[in-house]
Parts: structure tokens; C-alpha cells; sequence
């Protein structure tokens, strides 16, 4: 792993506010961690971060996405329950566990990251994309519900979270589910790494509702038989739709953003099955619903 250039560089840049520089590569901040943890991450060899250099262990190239594909459902649902295992560790153990020196306990997704993502979403799914046009009017109406979600995520309970834990960010390697591109990990609702693992990109094709329900009770089965305390099921499903609500406009725009500003086209085809997703879950939390209206006259998708 070859690092961009030979100072510390931060985590995402929506994440890169602290009082004062880290002090350590988030990287390794949490790969120390996570390994105490027993998270399956990559091996580390060596660390040369002065020269902008580590040494990780090769995981290969084969995805849990592309693993799943020709599958059985019976199948999919093993490995996925893998990936469900790895993820407790994190929530669970590494929530048991604080660490003022990891730098995941450093920040939290709070209202003002959510907002952050919901005015990227604005920004670059709306205002900037070519072609659209959008009344000032709708806009207030979106930024209003978009600040009613946000405080209703911020105010949920916290756990260690990922961040980025989608199937290809996790990686099939001697039978065993291995978890990358960590850097990123924050205090979020545990609900967030969820909607991550179940609803990204064209997740639809392999996760289909029966298949989504079972891996979500599996996660709470486990999560009791870990010690955890029970949880209400019905308000913990709402907040995994309201999740994954909330990280589909973050994607639209995070991926309209890459074409338009990084000249990245490639993400582009992903922008079809994520709005096709997000009105699903709008009509699984009512609460919300009334915002297809308004992002139909924008997206196909959602008519």
C-alpha cells in the first residue's frame, strides 16, 4: 500500500476536522484495533510512513460481491452471515471497548456529517447535474426532511462502525471474510454498517427482501447471544430504513460528484438501482414518503 505522498494524510475529507492532526495514520490507528478485536483485517508487514509506505498482506482481488454471484441462496446467505460476524465484532466488542487513542473514537456521525452528506446530495445530485433543474421551494422541502432525519440518526445510540462496510469492501480470502478500507471508522448507529452491507450499488440483485430479513434477524440473534441487551425489533428496522435512506442520497450525490468533479464515469451506472432502492425504502418509512413526489420531477427512477 503506497500512501499519497509522506505527511499524514486525514480519513475522508467530509471527516478531517480535529482540534489538532493525528497524530498516527488513521489506517494504522485502527488496524491496531480492530486486531485486537479479532476483526480479520490484513496482515501488516511493515510501515514505512515516512516514505509514504506499508506493507500489507495480499488479500487477492476477489470481492464478496463477486464471490455471491453464481451462488445458491442458501449459499449467499453463509457468506453474508460471515460478513454479519466480522461486523458484531466490530460493534459489539469494539464498542465494549473504548480507546481514546483510536481514532475512531475520536468523531461520531452527528448531525452536522449528516447534513454534510444531505447538502453534498443537494449540491451535486441537484444543482450542478447536468441537465437539472430543481424550484427553490422543493430544495427547502428536501433540506427540511433532511434535517428531520438527520436529527432522528444522531440521536440514536452510537456503536463502532465501519463507515464503508459494503461487499466490496470486504474481502473472500481462505475461506474467511477479511475487512478493508477500515480508515474511515466512526461512532455511528450500529443500524448505518447495516444498511452499508445490504443496500449498496446493485445489492437488489443478490439481497432480496426474504434474503434482507433473515440476515437482519441473524444480526439481532447474534447480537443477544453476544450479551448485548434486546432490542425493539420494529424501531430497529425503522432505523435501518432511515439509514439506508440516508446513505442512498449520500451515494447519488457522492457518485454524481465523482463523474462531474473527479472525471469518473464508472460510478454512473450504479445511480439507476441506488434511486430505484431509495424510493423503495421512502415507502417503507411513511414518515418520509411525501419526498418521492418532489425527487420524481427530477429522477425517472422515482415515478
Amino acid at each position: 500500500m503506497e500512501l499519497a505522498g509522506s505527511s499524514l494524510p486525514l480519513s475522508s475529507e467530509e471527516l478531517a476536522i480535529f482540534d489538532k492532526p493525528p497524530k498516527e495514520l488513521p489506517f494504522l490507528s485502527l488496524h491496531g484495533f480492530l486486531r485486537q478485536l479479532n476483526v480479520r483485517v490484513p496482515g501488516l508487514y511493515g510501515q514505512w510512513v515516512e516514505e509514504g509506505i506499508i506493507l500489507l498482506e495480499d488479500l487477492g482481488d476477489r470481492s464478496l460481491w463477486d464471490h455471491v454471484q453464481e451462488l445458491p441462496a442458501a449459499e449467499i446467505l453463509k457468506w453474508y452471515r460471515k460478513a454479519i460476524d466480522q461486523l458484531l465484532l466490530i460493534h459489539v466488542e469494539g464498542t465494549r471497548r473504548p480507546d481514546d487513542s483510536c481514532i475512531a473514537f475520536q468523531r461520531r456521525f452527528d448531525f452536522r456529517l449528516y447534513m454534510w452528506e444531505f447538502d453534498h446530495f443537494i449540491e451535486y445530485g441537484l444543482e450542478k447535474r447536468p441537465g437539472a433543474e430543481i424550484s427553490d421551494g422543493n430544495k427547502q422541502r428536501l433540506r427540511k426532511s433532511f434535517e428531520e432525519i438527520a436529527t432522528l440518526l444522531a440521536s440514536q445510540p452510537p456503536s463502532l462502525s465501519h463507515r464503508d462496510y459494503h461487499s466490496w469492501n470486504l474481502m473472500v480470502h481462505d475461506d474467511e471474510v477479511a475487512v478493508i478500507d477500515f480508515q474511515d471508522a466512526l461512532l455511528a448507529p450500529s443500524q448505518y454498517d447495516l444498511a452499508s452491507l445490504l443496500n449498496d450499488r446493485e445489492t437488489d440483485r443478490i439481497i432480496r427482501s426474504d434474503v434482507e430479513t433473515r440476515l437482519l434477524d441473524y444480526y439481532l440473534q447474534q447480537r443477544e447471544e453476544m450479551g448485548e441487551k434486546r432490542v425493539n425489533r420494529d424501531r430497529f428496522l425503522e432505523n435501518y430504513i432511515l439509514s439506508a435512506v440516508q446513505r442512498d442520497f449520500k451515494v447519488v450525490g457522492r457518485f454524481y460528484y465523482l463523474d462531474l468533479v473527479k472525471g469518473k464515469p464508472g460510478y454512473k451506472k450504479y445511480i439507476p438501482p441506488t434511486l430505484k432502492r431509495l424510493r423503495r425504502n421512502l415507502n417503507r418509512h411513511r414518515r418520509f414518503s411525501h419526498l418521492i413526489p418532489i425527487l420524481a420531477t427530477q429522477f425517472e427512477e422515482m415515478r
